[in-house]
């Protein structure tokens, strides 16, 4: 799949694509992410990309004309259009199913808005999707675009030492993922000896199993109920799932 980054900060990404676990994705081609920098798609000296609002208000708007001649340039690459990402606070959020969804798809082109927003005449255009992160508001797309770029790349085939640790992760299921433990088995800390839960130690994987089951369940009841309100709805509960349910008592 490819990834094309229109940015004004396109040495964020950089570091991004050698480091960790996920750069197996970028270095293999498994996922290709090509960077543009707007500033090169202006058409005066200054490399000016952004004006004030009409109307007034703080803040420059990110003009027109720079973005369509850098998609324009985009697309004369691309083999494939795929669809213009926009990041914004006013899209859809980001979530483990759109990244599955995205690990097998052909990729995108991904707009990093700045300052105060993106002509609007350009994304009723040529925007086909709007995405964010969550309710707030950051200076820019590039740490969304990154967010996306790692959560596809870690789910390609041989990126994780392990192919079943992402359908561990949380919300892979639609529920947070439980907690793990690792060596020593018992740790000495200021409120005393912590151990690791025996049932992790005894080698019966059944046990085991229902084990992290619960502790998944109680901790989604806790945090996020909305998480097992939608499990319900899905039907992925089991009868022994609402018995535990139950005996919570939340």
């Amino acid at each position: 799949m490819r990834f094309d980054v229109v940015t004004l900060f396109p040495d964020l990404f950089q570091p991004f694509l050698t480091q960790g676990v996920t750069r197996r994705a970028f270095e293999s081609g498994q996922v290709d992410v090509r960077l543009w920098q707007l500033r090169d798609f202006a058409d005066d000296n200054y490399r000016r990309v952004d004006d004030r609002p009409y109307g007034g208000g703080p803040g420059m708007v990110m003009l027109v004309e720079p973005l369509e001649r850098a998609l324009a340039a985009v697309r004369q690459q691309r083999q494939e259009d795929g669809p213009v990402v926009l990041f914004t606070p006013t899209g859809r959020r980001i979530d483990q199913a759109l990244l599955q969804e995205w690990a097998a798809g052909p990729g995108a082109t991904l707009v990093c808005g700045r300052y105060e927003g993106i002509d609007q005449r350009f994304v009723d255009s040529h925007v086909d999707l709007e995405l964010s992160l969550g309710d707030f508001v950051l200076s820019g797309g590039e740490l969304p675009a990154l967010a996306l770029l790692d959560g596809v790349a870690r789910l390609q085939p041989g990126v994780l030492n392990d192919a079943q640790s992402h359908a561990q992760d949380s919300f892979s299921d639609g529920l947070l993922d439980c907690p793990h433990y690792s060596r020593p088995e018992v740790l000495q800390t200021e409120q005393g000896p912590r151990a690791v839960p025996p049932v992790l130690l005894s080698g019966h994987h059944a046990d085991i199993a229902r084990w992290r089951r619960e502790q998944s369940l109680r901790l989604t009841a806790g945090r996020r109920p909305d998480l097992i309100a939608a499990a319900r709805a899905a039907g992925s509960l089991s009868p022994d799932d609402e018995k535990f349910l139950a005996a919570l008592q939340l």
